[in-house]
């Protein structure tokens, strides 16, 4: 079967400027079919336009990946935002999880797209989504283990960047994992409550409270 085959999105391919049109389009091909097993004819074709509009609005089929990342970023950006109202570095930790939770379930395709093709190395052997939207998520998780180390919440012995690396890696690995659930039968018939649960007892570790 031909990857350029049509397949209808939820958004009518007239609806919204070209720009738009083509990050929505890409968005659901990249999510459904895989970024490499998608084209930019195919792109285009879901976006009712033209390939030439494709590259002078992205320059190339890596540029409107990342565009369709920082968008979904912009989406979740109400993230950051909701968490600064609340004090302790701990509460706002485990507000992230329950936020970023929720957002995804809003949005599978972006999740398919940020735990399956986000830190995918590609066959130019260098191209991994270092986004701004990401690395602004990594800024605010390593602000609040910092605050937390110096408020004598962390373990002294801890490294807050190895910390950090260890909550995402296992956040995205739980995840991935039930996506792979889902499409290939994977065992992982764990729910979001179970992965509150395997997140606070983590995170319960890393504190003096927590971990003694």
């Amino acid at each position: 079967m031909s990857s350029d085959r049509y397949i209808p999105t939820p958004e009518p391919a007239t609806a919204g400027s070209s720009h738009d049109r083509i990050l929505l389009a890409a968005k659901f091909l990249f999510a459904n079919r895989g970024y490499e097993n998608t084209s930019t004819v195919a792109i285009a074709r879901q976006a009712g336009t033209s390939e030439s509009q494709l590259m002078k609005h992205f320059g190339s089929k890596e540029g409107l990946l990342e565009a369709v990342f920082d968008y979904g970023w912009q989406q979740m950006g109400y993230v950051f935002r909701a968490i600064e109202q609340l004090h302790s570095p701990a509460e706002k930790m485990q507000a992230l999880l329950d936020l970023l939770l929720a957002g995804f379930e809003r949005d599978p395709e972006l999740k398919n797209l940020m735990l399956l093709e986000g830190r995918r190395i590609r066959k130019e052997g260098h191209m991994v989504m270092m986004t701004r939207g990401f690395l602004g998520f990594v800024k605010l998780v390593d602000g609040l283990l910092a605050q937390m180390k110096a408020s004598g919440e962390l373990k002294p012995d801890l490294h807050p960047q190895a910390v950090r690396s260890g909550l995402i890696g296992m956040f995205e690995a739980l995840l991935r994992d039930r996506i792979l659930a889902e499409k290939m039968g994977f065992p992982a018939g764990y729910n979001n409550e179970d992965l509150r649960r395997m997140y606070t007892v983590v995170v319960d570790a890393f504190t003096v409270r927590g971990g003694g």
